[in-house]
């Protein structure tokens, strides 16, 4: 199968190490010739500690590296694609104008599929001249590793994409979880607010971060705190999904907290910035 992947982030390399390592042909779009080197470099460390894991050999990591090819041309990348799985920043507008790019670049049949955390597909698939064959398909960090997917269905997506999808899903070795096209859909509007009231908890000076973090480890059995999976997720990107949901739902339920925004102004992003509620070198 013939895989475009769009944007060489954290998301973006994960995906395209994935797709690779099931004999898959990927194309790695970005902008960024430095990041689309970085990706690639990234992917090979990440190839390297599955084979010392005893995971993977040394000849499927070599055919994995040789499966990707990187380009910074959107129609080189497109071309041919049987896939197209969107990895890019969080931003609607931004979104729907690739989307919309992507109308004369790829075939009728290939599916455009949205890594998307929370914004809408239904709305993505406006900017698309095929609705039926946009959808989503929410990967979680870091890729190669966790099993789920979750399978975003728009208000257009036909059956004959969400079971190609769903397949597709199954040979990646990854199990997919079907949900319906609502604001945050299941895993972020569960865990954003739970993460943005432990800020608010932070806030109000009921405990310190690490006794936060520590009682939802040690008392819920949560493998990590929600101040910490904040900062690995990225606070930007948790401030982001809390307005879309606040947005979506219009509840003041879903309000960012104060201190959440205070420290993405200030560009405290969690571990990409080098600190967020904790630091890291």
């Amino acid at each position: 199968m013939n895989v475009t992947v769009i944007g060489a982030g954290t998301m973006g390399n994960g995906i395209a190490h994935t797709f690779a390592q099931k004999g898959n042909n990927v194309f790695l779009y970005d902008t960024n010739e430095t990041q689309l080197a970085l990706a690639i470099k990234t992917i090979g460390i990440n190839l390297d500690r599955q084979v010392k894991g005893g995971k993977i050999s040394e000849h499927t990591k070599n055919e994995t590296l040789k499966n990707i090819q990187c380009t910074s041309s959107l129609a080189q990348a497109s071309e041919g694609a049987t896939l197209v799985v969107e990895a890019i920043v969080e931003n609607l507008e931004i979104k729907k104008s690739l989307f919309m790019q992507l109308n004369n670049l790829v075939r009728e049949d290939t599916i455009l599929a949205s890594n998307t955390s929370s914004i809408s597909i239904s709305t993505l698939a406006l900017a698309s001249s095929r609705p039926d064959c946009v959808i989503g398909m929410h990967f979680f960090n870091p890729v190669p590793i966790m099993t789920l997917v979750e399978i975003i269905i728009g208000k257009r997506t036909s059956e004959q994409t969400l079971s190609r999808v769903k397949s597709i899903v199954v040979e990646l070795d990854k199990t997919p979880i079907l949900v319906n096209d609502f604001p945050g859909f299941i895993s972020n509007r569960v865990l954003m607010p739970m993460i943005n009231e432990a800020i608010l908890a932070l806030e109000e000076g009921v405990a310190e971060v690490e006794a936060i973090d520590q009682i939802m480890k040690l008392g819920m059995a949560h493998p990590m705190g929600p101040l910490q999976l904040a900062d690995f997720i990225g606070l930007d990107v948790c401030l982001n999904i809390m307005n879309v949901l606040h947005d979506g739902f219009k509840s003041d339920k879903y309000l960012p907290a104060g201190l959440l925004v205070k420290m993405v102004e200030l560009g405290q992003l969690g571990k990409k910035s080098g600190k967020g509620f904790y630091s890291y070198n």
